[in-house]
């Protein structure tokens, strides 16, 4: 199968990857907005979990990563609920890992064990550690597939990235040691700035921080209410949103008719509706010198004074004026 991605270009994959991605669970991923509720506030803010996880895998095909770790990243993202990162929000689950709690349930609940073992692969072996697929996850702040691709994929789609840089710094990648680095101090400082766009003026933007809080209140009271169950999460976003349309209720129309595209707010300190504070997410790339490993921060003030900043903004969180 001929695979195409707008970011890395045509792949041929193999049968495995072609019956896996037309699996229920990957394909349910085109319903499911990797911005979680923003695509109800901006229509233009509508990457979807399967864009990500089929650039995940091909980042990983491109760099080099086995069979194994590319199986391994298309996967990673199938047990995301509808709306990404909301139900957190709903669970009040500061570690935002909710989809990592059910991860396995979603797995041996599909076909995919059954796809796997076709190809003779064991998916405990395979899915139940990731952690052993050093360029699909890394712990912050080293790069890796994961936090690469949803940063290039999301500032490209939205206007903050060519194609043209995205190439250049991919073309900088290079694997020490089975791990992510870079080879220029230039490429680690167009990613670490391009990376706070996305975490912070994307992620924490008033606007999404506002869609996130009313949808998790529609949504806590929906789950009060009785007119959704946790396992409804296991839907597509547009499906879910039915379900809650179609229940006629008055407090939950009310809320769902507050999440449009003519939604009004601005950063207000003093007289704020609501204020939230994100998990922390922090980028100091590795670059490979002289045959040594060092950080970015090490070399740049730049890449420092971002990093300073940054921390400082995840601290105090974003103060939302309802207008």
């Amino acid at each position: 199968m001929i695979i195409s991605d707008n970011i890395y270009g045509e792949f041929e994959i193999e049968d495995v990857l072609t019956e896996l991605i037309s699996s229920k669970p990957v394909q349910r991923l085109k319903g499911i907005h990797q911005g979680g509720a923003s695509y109800l506030v901006n229509s233009r803010w509508n990457v979807t979990r399967y864009e990500h996880s089929i650039g995940v895998m091909l980042l990983i095909k491109q760099l080099g990563g086995s069979l194994e770790e590319q199986i391994a990243g298309l996967l990673h993202d199938v047990s995301h609920t509808a709306f990404s990162h909301v139900i957190d929000f709903v669970l009040e689950n500061k570690a935002e890992d909710y989809h990592e709690e059910i991860f396995i349930d979603v797995i041996r609940n599909s076909e995919i064990p059954i796809i796997l073992k076709k190809y003779n692969y064991n998916y405990e072996y395979l899915l139940l550690n990731t952690g052993k697929w050093d360029l699909l996850e890394q712990p912050a702040p080293e790069l890796c597939a994961d936090r690469v691709d949803y940063t290039l994929r999301d500032m490209y789609v939205y206007g903050q990235a060519s194609l043209e840089e995205i190439q250049k710094f991919i073309s900088d990648i290079i694997i020490y040691q089975g791990q992510m680095c870079l080879k220029s101090i230039e490429s680690a400082e167009w990613f670490v700035k391009t990376y706070y766009q996305e975490v912070l003026d994307f992620f924490m933007n008033p606007l999404n921080i506002y869609a996130y809080d009313k949808l998790a209140q529609t949504l806590k009271l929906s789950l009060e209410k009785k007119i959704i169950t946790l396992a409804d999460f296991l839907m597509e976003d547009n499906e879910l949103i039915e379900r809650m349309k179609s229940s006629n209720d008055r407090q939950v129309q009310s809320l769902l008719k507050q999440l449009h595209a003519d939604v009004k707010v601005r950063v207000d300190q003093k007289e704020f509706d609501i204020h939230q504070k994100n998990k922390t997410r922090l980028i100091d790339p590795l670059l490979y010198l002289h045959n040594r490993l060092i950080r970015a921060s090490e070399l740049s003030e730049d890449v420092r004074k971002m990093n300073v900043a940054a921390k400082e903004k995840f601290q105090q969180g974003v103060y939302v004026k309802i207008l």
